[in-house]
């Protein structure tokens, strides 16, 4: 088990975190037509700010917001068609929940108009990589900012993707993310690392990073990992992407207990459930 005291904080806009005292639950919200587990079902404004708020009920710290699918062979979308469908799902979200709402791009066009918007967090996929402006964009609206592992990009990232040192060399690439964001004027107490479970890894990848997330920790941030409903699980148990939710809580709890600080999930009420177990346990 790893040390629960570990002083971490983390800032995003107007809101900070002690992320000692408990694990925090980012809840998901693709407001998207073809995302591998929720694609189409929040594709209008009101359904998608409706499951907002019943995430915020349910426990979530934070919301997520994707415009563009990001799975496996995934094409990307154009700005203009991305910012079409977040920007009015983050404008009501913002006025009916004091959350922080994350938005998940790599473009930097995006990015400025959400935070414009009142979003909080920039997550990205490629770690400030496809778009070097979105770095300086998070420093002046004080975002958060999540920097992810990829290998590739989302079109060719399964392709057989191989590591002489999976550790290493994710360690590496997000050591140099962080970097760009401090030196873009990104606080080190508004990052988190992610080392990107399923985007570029097979299953034997993302086993052994939820095992070894303790030496993603030593590059001294805090880490999110999201293995909710992801293909790993699907191929361990034999289920669709709808059937996951006892693997996901399985994954969820050994990241939490291997040194995870934030956790993102679909399932937002059984999730907040189980990691505040595993929060008393650590504690105790």
């Amino acid at each position: 088990m790893t040390n629960y005291t570990c002083p971490f904080l983390f800032r995003c806009g107007n809101y900070s975190f002690d992320l000692s005292k408990k694990t925090l639950v980012m809840g998901v919200l693709n407001v998207t037509p073809d995302s591998f587990s929720d694609g189409g079902k929040f594709l209008k404004p009101g359904d998608a700010v409706a499951q907002a708020v019943q995430m915020a009920e349910d426990g979530a710290d934070i919301i997520d917001i994707g415009g563009e699918s990001t799975k496996p062979g995934a094409v990307a979308v154009p700005a203009a068609e991305e910012l079409r469908r977040v920007i009015p799902v983050i404008r009501k979200i913002v006025k009916k929940i004091n959350l922080p709402v994350s938005i998940d791009t790599y473009k930097s066009e995006v990015a400025e108009a959400a935070l414009s918007e009142g979003a909080s967090i920039v997550n990205d996929i490629s770690g400030f990589r496809f778009d070097r402006k979105i770095a300086k964009i998070a420093a002046r609206y004080k975002a958060g900012a999540v920097l992810m592992h990829i290998l590739g990009t989302p079109r060719d990232m399964q392709s057989k993707p191989a590591y002489r040192n999976i550790i290493k060399e994710i360690s590496v690439y997000l050591k140099e993310s962080a970097g760009i964001s401090l030196r873009a004027g990104v606080k080190k107490e508004s990052i988190l690392l992610d080392p990107g479970i399923g985007f570029g890894k097979t299953i034997e990848h993302n086993l052994l990073l939820i095992k070894k997330l303790g030496e993603i920790k030593r590059l001294g941030y805090p880490v999110l990992m999201g293995p909710s409903r992801k293909s790993f699980i699907g191929k361990i148990l034999n289920l669709p992407a709808g059937e996951r939710l006892e693997g996901t809580l399985a994954a969820v709890c050994a990241c939490v207990l291997n040194g995870a600080s934030v956790v993102r999930v679909h399932d937002v009420k059984e999730t907040a459930r189980a990691v505040r177990i595993i929060d008393a346990i650590n504690k105790s």
